[in-house]
């Protein structure tokens, strides 16, 4: 548990220096993982026995997991770019994360000044319901994430074309596996006292957690990174063109003719004006209807003009792509991942392959040299 809490420092430290584009996702990001920190280091000082003797102290539970939710919603939200178009939660639960504090304080006073022998009773009854009340909040800011990501597509749409939020599905599922292992614990400890339940549910929350915030982070950089240089393709600044390309050679096999040639070179000339090669769901059989040719006979210009069969052929131009943004000094801050999805490809590792298969090296190494 204390390793997670260095972890999530650490990572709210790494964040927070290192990014230069702080924004509001990265700032929410970064509280969800400081609550996790900070929830799980008082648990593990009580604990151990770390906490002060003093009588207040050793009674003020601060509800630091109360924010946890919250503040991750408030991420997603601002990740899905609909912040404006869905409730926000993070006023009322400072507000309850405030008063919750306050009538903790209230009672400890009370019991300290005014109950004898400084029974407790109290205070644990009030533990138990605040316990109670910020389970189900938690849980109805769950479920609205949970609506938002699987069931509000309309309001989506738009991160939807750069990200297909697999991963943050994902999460939501684990989430829910998660949030029955807290009501469980809850119950056991309603009914007989014990906490136990709360280690295995403390330490599978705290991975789950930060894995969510490492991989937001990586997912959020990719994101916003495709962003600006979708709007850079947009205006066609950095753009192959097809006067760029070299001109088809003389095909050696009996299928070559002036005819032929000319049908090649409209083919590659209009996948590349149109920009087609930068949509990863390309595929022959709807560029053959586009063009209004059969895909046999689209097939048998591309392989014998180009040397390559469909995919690779494709893919021949999206490495041209990716290599004119890798050797531009303006987007040298761009993620390399970004780059090879927005020129196309539909992964990282497709990326690699490619790039690795056309120019004989990676795309680090060939980015270096500029």
């Amino acid at each position: 548990m204390i390793a997670g809490v260095v972890q999530g420092f650490g990572f709210n430290l790494v964040t927070i220096l290192g990014n230069k584009k702080f924004d509001k996702v990265v700032v929410f990001l970064n509280l969800t993982v400081l609550f996790i920190s900070l929830n799980n280091l008082q648990r593990w000082l009580i604990d151990n026995d770390f906490s002060s003797n003093l009588f207040l102290f050793k009674n003020l539970l601060v509800p630091w997991y109360l924010l946890i939710f919250p503040m991750f919603y408030a991420f997603t939200t601002h990740f899905l770019k609909v912040e404006d178009k869905v409730n926000d939660f993070i006023k009322i639960s400072l507000v309850i994360f405030i008063s919750e504090i306050t009538i903790r304080l209230c009672l400890i006073s009370y019991v300290y000044y005014e109950v004898p022998d400084k029974n407790i009773n109290i205070i644990t009854f009030y533990t138990n319901t605040e316990d109670i009340f910020n389970l189900t909040y938690c849980i109805f800011i769950f479920i609205n994430a949970c609506l938002l990501i699987f069931k509000k597509h309309h309001l989506i749409s738009y991160i939807l074309s750069y990200d297909d939020l697999n991963w943050i599905k994902w999460f939501i599922r684990l989430g829910a596996v998660v949030i029955g292992f807290w009501t469980i614990a809850l119950i056991i400890k309603l009914l007989t006292g014990n906490e136990d339940a709360y280690l295995f549910l403390r330490l599978s929350s705290s991975v789950l957690l930060y894995w969510i915030g490492y991989q937001g982070f990586y997912k959020y950089t990719v994101l916003r990174d495709r962003i600006v240089l979708r709007s850079t393709i947009q205006t066609n600044q950095v753009l192959i063109s097809s006067s760029q390309i070299s001109k088809a050679e003389k095909s050696n096999d009996e299928f070559y003719s002036e005819k032929h040639k000319q049908d090649f070179e409209k083919i590659r000339s209009y996948i590349v004006d149109k920009k087609l090669y930068l949509d990863p769901l390309l595929g022959m059989e709807s560029l053959a209807s586009e063009l209004s040719m059969s895909k046999s006979y689209l097939s048998k210009l591309i392989n014998s003009y180009s040397d390559y069969n469909f995919s690779d052929f494709i893919n021949s131009l999206r490495v041209e792509q990716a290599k004119k943004f890798l050797s531009n000094d303006h987007f040298s801050e761009y993620t390399i991942v970004a780059i090879g999805l927005e020129c196309g490809f539909n992964s990282k590792s497709t990326f690699y392959s490619a790039f690795k298969k056309f120019t004989s090296e990676t795309p680090s190494s060939f980015r270096s040299q500029f």
